[in-house]
């Protein structure tokens, strides 16, 4: 009777475990990562009163099993379903990860590792990957710094956003290409700046620079010369000014300085006439009168037009700084003379007029006649006969004589001003380049073939005049910007240009077809695979994890880079685990041992999702069942102890 109670109360008990392990499976319902737990019941043991005995053959008496009588029941195992999935739950937070697979997380409070399966990760003040419950460091691999590839070795806390991390070095650029077309007829090669194309550069420091170069024609059809003009600056600034040097070639050198002959065809620029009769024969151009007088844009008065007088003389050549008389008429509104001058229109008994006040103690009364005070207020010198007629609206119109100075060489004539030119200024060549030599055969029309002898630096482009296709540049696919290490600037003092790097330049894709006469070609900084293009220094923008745990980080100038690469833990037997609460997990006898290194997450066909965490894997009507069943296990056990209860009280009566 006795044992029945004791039985009763071993079932109470074993009941009472399960419904705490159901319990506490569905408070975790919504845990993220948790693994439900089963709990399976086994025997106590048994008391045998009478042993088992065979078969006699001699009295030939039957065999007889054994009598036992069982003690209860106890709880044979709590099971953890770790290897059961729960389900995603997508967060779109980059640094939530879920696994895919039997392994763990490995994580570290400083001392010791732990195992989760919880993947809600933040990066810390420290730049450190950590578990946001906990703040545990997520542990993996780094990067071999030789190599740039991951070093599989015992494992590190993962500092992804280390000062190093945030920056990615700029890059000086080494390459660049030359694509599209030269048409032979683009006026641009054929003008005397040639054609205009540039490049973008960086140098070591990560400064940006563009690069200026000028397509010209020579003499030989399909043969151009490629020379490097200038290099800018970011603020547009020329760097032979920047570091004050005498020539840009003190900085960089395209090519080689050899001597280059054209020959072309000019006409007189628009208003020059040729005087063939003179040996040499000169050239005249007429001017208008702010080229004639050198002081007529400071003295001529706005709104008023200027023209000669009638009945002018014409002298022949008027001598430098001579005077010359000019007639200036013209009329000025109210509002001109307002907004303009500072003027007060007033209307009164008196008359019309116009008040003025100096603000040094000088009032003017201005109207109609010769008053001189019109001359002193308007601000101008040199006028006589003067005369102002005022109407009833404000309106002056001015009649006045002014003298101009008489610029140098110029003749008037006929009623026109013209002015001895130079031989370059009257076919538009520039009379201050000395870096060019010219030689005229010039027609008694005025039209002359002139050739032009220059000194260029650059290199020799040339096509292939059947196929239009490139054929070479100096004999060679590519040219190099060769920039100096060091140069001196005008003052003597030295240049460092160390942070510059040479610059090959691939012209292989250039062609020479017809486009109606305009060129497309141009050039790009990297070679056709975006090699040696060069960099900016570059700020961190963001940061991704691959499904295999690799951590990159991305910059905003193009780049990336390997930060390191979230290592797992599998074993044997992950259901031995031992559970550490806060979803962590440490390594037991029974598990498998952590050898400190880990595994790839992809080792075992697993991979890593981001964005996702995994969710309890509690299934809620598998529980509330298992409530049910175990609670009528408990009630009936519960009954076992009534009854047995009831038995001993009766056998406690039987001695009344």
């Amino acid at each position: 009777m006795m044992r029945a109670l004791y039985s009763g109360v071993s079932g109470l008990k074993t009941h009472q475990t399960k419904m705490d392990v159901i319990g506490n499976n569905i408070a975790n319902v919504n845990t993220t990562a948790y693994k439900s737990q089963s709990v399976t019941f086994s025997e106590l043991m048994y008391q045998t009163t009478q042993a088992a005995s065979g078969p006699n053959a001699t009295t030939g008496t039957a065999g007889l099993n054994a009598k036992q009588i069982g003690l209860g029941s106890v709880s044979g195992a709590i099971s953890t379903a770790i290897t059961t999935p729960g389900s995603s739950q997508t967060t779109g937070n980059p640094f939530d990860l879920k696994i895919t697979g039997d392994s763990f997380f490995i994580v570290n409070n400083g001392k010791d590792n732990y195992f989760t399966r919880d993947g809600s990760f933040y990066v810390d003040a420290a730049g450190n990957l950590a578990t946001t419950s906990t703040g545990y460091n997520v542990m993996g691999w780094g990067v071999e710094e030789a190599t740039g590839n991951i070093k599989q070795d015992v494992v590190q806390p993962l500092r992804i956003m280390s000062p190093e991390n945030m920056t990615y070095p700029p890059e000086a650029t080494s390459q660049a290409y030359v694509s599209g077309i030269l048409d032979k007829n683009d006026s641009n090669a054929a003008s005397s700046a040639g054609k205009t194309i540039s490049v973008s550069i960086f140098d070591g420091l990560g400064y940006a620079y563009t690069v200026k170069f000028a397509i010209k024609n020579t003499e030989s059809e399909g043969v151009y010369n490629v020379e490097m003009t200038d290099i800018l600056n970011s603020n547009n600034e020329s760097l032979k000014d920047v570091y004050k040097v005498g020539s840009i070639k003190d900085i960089a050198t395209f090519g080689t300085d050899h001597v280059q002959q054209t020959t072309t065809l000019y006409s007189l620029l628009d208003g020059v006439t040729y005087d063939s009769s003179t040996t040499p024969g000169t050239y005249h151009k007429q001017t208008s009168f702010s080229e004639t007088f050198s002081d007529f844009d400071d003295q001529k008065l706005p709104g008023i037009d200027y023209t000669v007088p009638a009945g002018a003389t014409s002298p022949q050549t008027l001598a430098p700084g001579a005077t010359f008389t000019l007639q200036g008429i013209g009329e000025l509104n109210k509002s001109d003379l307002e907004e303009a001058f500072g003027l007060i229109y007033v209307t009164d008994v008196a008359g019309n007029y116009y008040y003025y006040d100096d603000g040094a103690g000088n009032t003017y009364q201005l109207g109609n006649g010769t008053d001189a005070d019109w001359q002193t207020v308007l601000g101008k010198t040199g006028l006589s006969g003067f005369t102002a007629s005022m109407d009833g609206d404000g309106k002056v119109t001015f009649s006045f004589d002014q003298t101009f100075s008489v610029e140098a060489n110029t003749v008037f004539e006929n009623g026109n001003f013209t002015k001895e030119i130079s031989q370059l200024e009257a076919y538009g060549l520039d009379p201050n380049d000395t870096s060019v030599q010219y030689e005229f055969m010039v027609a008694p029309d005025g039209q002359a073939q002139v050739t032009a002898t220059e000194t260029v630096s650059g290199n020799s482009l040339i096509f292939d005049t059947a196929t239009g296709e490139f054929k070479s540049i100096n004999g060679q696919d590519a040219a190099t910007l060769d920039f100096a290490q060091t140069t001196t600037n005008l003052i003597g003092e030295p240049v460092d240009l160390t942070h510059f790097s040479d610059v090959s330049i691939d012209f292989s894709k250039a062609s020479m077809f017809n486009n109606n006469g305009t060129s497309t070609i141009t050039m790009v900084n990297g070679d056709d695979k975006g090699l040696g293009s060069g960099r900016k220094l570059g700020e961190l923008s963001g940061v991704s994890i691959q499904n295999n745990g690799m951590i990159y980080a991305s910059y905003d100038n193009g780049q990336t880079r390997l930060l390191g690469q979230i290592a797992v833990a599998s074993f044997a037997n992950a259901s031995g685990l031992q559970k550490e609460g806060d979803n962590l997990y440490s390594a037991t006898l029974n598990s498998g041992e952590f050898d400190g290194i880990g595994v790839d997450v992809t080792a075992g066909g697993g991979y890593i999702s981001t964005g996702v965490l995994e969710m309890s894997n509690v299934d809620l009507s598998a529980e509330f069942t298992e409530m049910i069943t175990t609670q009528r296990g408990f009630q009936a056990n519960s009954r076992i102890i009534t009854v047995s209860d009831t038995l001993l009280e009766e056998l406690v009566n039987l001695k009344r």
